[in-house]
């Protein structure tokens, strides 16, 4: 990879740090050329501190080390982009960022939704919603389904967001419902689709 060290007197650059899962910029640090090597031969990031004029690998007092992904350099050669796999926090104040941004992808909590689903048809709750629709079976749960996509379609044709936005989170739930009733779940969705892609 060249990337040119030279362009700044201190013979740093700047090095932004990605989550490789969630594409969340987690911070930004510096590298000379020898925390560059460090980062490349240990994948473990490592800056070059200024204030202490010495290596540092994040992680190293904290145990929240950034574990290599991938590394690119822009088309100046004089940034580089570091997707990395965080152990925890970024932030040393603890938050996930050092923008104090959240690193949970919106992805996380369907997951988290699918898998409430999914325990609801093992072990049913008492007057829970989901189980009141896989109590009516798979055609009334089907049924549902499509009665949110015309809502979803109806409110599409105006200019109402929230209204919009709503009638969308009703179809993705009753969705999952039956993806759940039919004994499947969104991953054999997604490998569909990942072969499709091919």
């Amino acid at each position: 990879m060249d990337i040119d060290f030279t362009k700044s007197t201190d013979g740093l650059v700047p090095a932004i740090i990605q989550d490789s899962h969630s594409n969340v910029v987690l911070m930004l640090g510096y590298m000379n050329k020898e925390a560059y090597d460090k980062t490349v031969t240990t994948k473990q990031v490592t800056f070059y501190s200024r204030s202490r004029n010495t290596l540092w690998t994040k992680g190293e007092t904290s145990g929240n080390f950034l574990h290599v992904v991938s590394i690119a350099v822009d088309c100046d050669n004089d940034t580089l982009l570091v997707k990395a796999r965080p152990d925890g926090p970024t932030c040393h104040t603890g938050a996930d960022t050092c923008f104090n941004e959240s690193n949970k992808p919106a992805i996380e909590f369907l997951q988290y939704l699918e898998n409430v689903i999914q325990t609801r048809k093992r072990v049913p709750v008492e007057g829970s919603y989901t189980n009141k629709l896989f109590d009516k079976g798979v055609n009334k749960i089907a049924q549902k389904v499509g009665e949110e996509a015309v809502e979803l379609i109806i409110e599409a044709k105006d200019n109402n967001e929230e209204l919009f936005l709503g009638e969308a989170a009703d179809l993705m739930y009753h969705y999952l419902v039956l993806l759940a009733q039919k004994g499947y779940s969104l991953k054999d969705v997604t490998n569909v689709l990942e072969k499709r892609h091919k």
